[in-house]
């Protein structure tokens, strides 16, 4: 390709970038702050490189570096200078242009050469399109969809935690299958009552009175009272001093997945008000609502960056790898350790909820269940996922509405 090959090093006070020559030779490298001036420079040296060189066309690289090269590709999509070029703007997965550098067995370690790499990794190719989204309502709800990622993320090691010191406090209520460890009617019981023997000794009318308050969803709360009661008598006891620190403890984790809940709920109408700006279809599956579908729209993007529904599934990291030698083949593979996280996410929370609604999908997540005696439900939901890849991309290639199929 007869282009300008920019690789630059980001980091998040300076980048660092180096201009090659269509035949690989070097024209320049320098480094420039991370902010709007730093980027103008840039964008000034690549215009100059351009007109120098006679070039008509820039391939421009980064690694996905966290947050801190948004902003430069913003800045380096809206000057004006290199908007009378040819222009590509590639955001690398590290783990690519990793692999790429293993080539280079001497190559030390240091901005300078990273940016080398990443120009010559442009050069080389085999990145067919460009992978930055030009359309800024697809980043917009992005930032969204990725804030809640991490919320619920926060959330999950929240409930752990709480489910850490519920063990402490009633051992018993922790064992017991039937008792959900952060349901509403668990967290207000360990708020009610100080210790496990006062939940151990309590009467039992009492008890169900407030477990069916609490609870408001319970066929038969009279049952789910004695069954906590017991349980709560089964529990280990603590010494006072403890039993008090883990109190104060509990009572601190409970407060914090209040607040996460409400940070997701707040996230949940922004992210539904942003998402009816973006038209889709994929609202139309049954058990994706808004939320999940704006989670795989908003990484995704235009669907038309992509080939085939495969080349999304690898995308999302729902790919198994190979083991192959000759004539042995391994059976069992991993899931590849590379991929959109975030995109991953929401196709597997999507694919459960899916699984739920549309027997279709039910009568797969089944069948894969049932083929193993491990893992059963993570393996069985990544086919489902990855079943459900196909239908997601047929859908917004189409763009057309889902079909239930007939029972």
């Amino acid at each position: 390709m007869n282009a300008l090959f920019t690789g630059i090093d980001i980091s998040s006070k300076t980048n660092v970038a180096y201009l090659m020559q269509p035949d690989g030779s070097k024209y320049s490298s320098f480094s420039v702050q991370n902010n709007q001036g730093g980027a103008k420079i840039l964008s000034e040296r690549i215009v100059s490189a351009l007109n120098a060189l006679q070039l008509d066309a820039v391939v421009i690289g980064m690694e996905a570096t966290s947050i801190y090269g948004n902003n430069l590709v913003y800045a380096l999509r809206q000057h004006g200078g290199l908007g009378r070029f040819q222009r590509k703007i590639h955001v690398l997965n590290p783990k690519q242009v990793k692999k790429f550098k293993e080539s280079y067995p001497e190559l030390p370690k240091n901005d300078w050469v990273d940016a080398f790499v990443i120009a010559d990794h442009l050069r080389f190719g085999r990145i067919a399109r460009e992978v930055y989204m030009d359309d800024y309502r697809y980043n917009a709800l992005q930032t969204l969809t990725r804030a809640r990622f991490d919320v619920i993320q926060n959330l999950t090691r929240e409930k752990q935690r709480f489910a850490n010191y519920l063990f402490l406090k009633c051992s018993g209520i922790a064992q017991d299958k039937s008792i959900t460890n952060t349901s509403a009617t668990t967290i207000a019981l360990m708020e009610r009552f100080e210790t496990v023997d006062d939940l151990a000794n309590a009467d039992l009318n009492e008890l169900t009175d407030f477990i069916d308050e609490t609870g408001r969803n319970f066929a038969d709360p009279a049952a789910k009272a004695k069954a906590i009661r017991a349980a709560a008598r089964d529990s280990y006891r603590l010494p006072v001093t403890v039993n008090n620190s883990v109190n104060q403890a509990m009572a601190v984790s409970i407060t914090s997945m209040r607040a996460l809940e409400k940070q997701v709920k707040v996230l949940d109408k922004a992210i539904e008000q942003q998402f009816e700006i973006i038209p889709n279809t994929l609202t139309s599956i049954p058990g994706i609502g808004k939320v999940y579908s704006a989670g795989i729209i908003a990484e995704i993007g235009d669907i038309h960056r992509f080939d085939s529904q495969a080349s999304v599934a690898k995308y999302a990291g729902l790919v198994w790898s190979q083991h192959q030698s000759g004539e042995f083949e391994a059976e069992h593979t991993h899931l590849i350790k590379s991929g959109n996280r975030y995109l991953r996410y929401y196709l597997l929370e999507a694919a459960n909820s899916v699984r739920r609604c549309d027997s279709e999908f039910r009568r797969y997540y089944d069948l894969k269940f049932h083929e193993v005696n491990r893992f059963q439900h993570k393996r069985a939901l990544a086919f489902t996922a990855r079943k459900l890849v196909r239908l997601v991309f047929r859908l917004l290639k189409d763009n057309r509405l889902y079909i239930l199929p007939e029972s």
